[in-house]
């Protein structure tokens, strides 16, 4: 019973860490394109809000659970899909960490633009062009580690 508790929590986290990514990233960068700087405020706030309600909640049930998971199945922590696993999921967060440092900016930059009705400034976008390109490889990661956990292949 232990195991099955502690792999719908770790199912469970793993959907809201990947939909709030995804949910995120698709909110973000498209109402960044519109150009709509009080539209930008808005989202960046709530983006940056459910990276820290969610994302970083999961970012820690995922390790404790999964790590709880192997020693329970005693599987071999050398497995090449455990070990895959973990250094996939470190990249992803490796990207993601000066993701919440650009959101963080990003969020900052357009409430003052919001703020005096100005444009949003260059570095704002040269932000979310590094946003971007961090996004689409930690997402790769997160889908092949969610292959690696559905298909524990030896």
């Amino acid at each position: 019973m232990d195991y099955m508790i502690v792999k719908w929590l770790h199912i469970l986290s793993s959907t809201f860490l990947f939909g709030t990514g995804i949910g995120s990233a698709f909110y973000m960068l498209f109402t960044s394109l519109s150009r709509d700087v009080r539209a930008i405020a808005v989202v960046s706030r709530h983006v940056v809000l459910a990276d820290w309600i969610f994302t970083t909640t999961t970012i820690v049930v995922q390790p404790v659970t999964g790590l709880y998971m192997i020693h329970l199945a005693g599987y071999p922590w050398t497995s090449a899909w455990i070990v895959w696993s973990v250094g996939l999921y470190f990249f992803a967060g490796a990207c993601w960490l000066p993701v919440v440092w650009m959101q963080l900016r990003m969020r900052d930059m357009a409430q003052v633009a919001a703020r005096d009705s100005s444009e949003l400034p260059a570095l704002y976008w040269r932000y979310l062009r590094f946003w971007v390109v961090l996004g689409i490889p930690a997402f790769f990661a997160l889908v092949i580690v969610f292959w690696l956990m559905v298909s524990k292949p030896v």
